[in-house]
């Protein structure tokens, strides 16, 4: 891998908010709410549970409240509020950035490079289809950026060397979008790759940034970095994509939820699109819109 040199991080510093009181009556804590940090009351866990349904069309059951309260507890200490209460309270006042925070919190980041390697076996036989192009692939849970940098190369690997193809990468999680944008990876994250892969698409960190390697120019330049909710009527599409990638997000999404997502993937999907997905998932009841073609892979109809 080539050497290259990255900038340092200059921090920021986070407003404080003022401590408030917890309200006097109707806010008892659950059993087992004893020695934790802040006071945590299913009131408290159903007042988030609604307020992620309404913003990301998250569906939360009754075994998150763990997980739901060591994140939004970070959220507390970071802005300054000494309840659960105040600090949802504080949060539905207005429409500022921390909802942006409160979404992030509350969403999980789980990927790699070339997971789930059939799907990449079979983007890269469609691909090949049409070895000059043009391609449009739009992949809506980008995360940290393994997936669609694993896209890409992909491409590279399967296209001609002056074919057309653009990557459309969009996540809800702004923070994790960034970290994807800057294409900056730890080197012990990239074991599974190949030699090949690593020399070809790579160039390894030194100095300061031993341990670092960042994705070459090419493949950036292949993809277009924006957020997106799929929950709301605002995608920002005007062509329609050849593939979608949206693996490991409808587990999230209630029925009623995954419904109208799907629907409006169809309308930005030509016909004869491929629909990549996780392998937990299954839409088998949207049969009207989607076909199976493979191992979670369906062809829009």
């Amino acid at each position: 891998m080539h050497a290259y040199t990255l900038p340092r991080p200059v921090g920021r510093g986070v407003p404080v908010r003022a401590a408030e009181a917890q309200p006097a009556s109707g806010m008892a804590a659950d059993a087992g709410d004893e020695g934790r940090e802040f006071a945590w009351t299913q009131a408290d866990f159903s007042r988030v549970r609604s307020l992620i349904y309404q913003r990301a069309g998250i569906s939360l059951h009754e075994g998150k409240h763990a997980m739901v309260y060591s994140r939004l507890s970070r959220r507390l200490r970071e802005t300054g509020h000494s309840s659960f209460h105040g600090y949802l309270g504080w949060l539905e006042s207005g429409d500022g950035p921390e909802w942006q925070e409160f979404v992030n919190a509350l969403t999980t980041n789980l990927t790699a490079f070339f997971r789930e390697q059939h799907h990449f076996e079979v983007l890269s036989a469609l691909l090949r289809t049409r070895p000059a192009g043009p391609w449009s692939v739009w992949c809506n849970a980008a995360s940290t950026g393994e997936e669609p940098y694993s896209i890409v190369m992909t491409a590279l690997e399967s296209l001609s060397p002056q074919s057309q193809f653009k990557l459309t990468a969009s996540d809800i999680d702004s923070r994790v979008l960034a970290t994807a944008a800057r294409g900056v990876y730890r080197l012990d994250g990239l074991k599974g790759l190949s030699q090949d892969r690593l020399q070809r698409f790579f160039m390894r960190g030194k100095g300061v940034n031993a341990g670092l390697a960042r994705v070459r120019p090419e493949l950036r330049r292949a993809i277009e970095f924006l957020s997106v909710n799929l929950v709301r009527d605002d995608w920002p599409f005007r062509e329609p994509f050849d593939a979608v990638f949206c693996r490991n997000v409808m587990i999230y999404f209630d029925a009623p939820t995954q419904r109208r997502v799907l629907e409006r993937m169809h309308r930005v999907l030509k016909p004869g699109g491929l629909l990549f997905v996780g392998h937990a998932e299954n839409f088998s009841d949207a049969r009207d819109l989607f076909a199976l073609r493979g191992k979670t892979v369906y062809e829009r109809l």
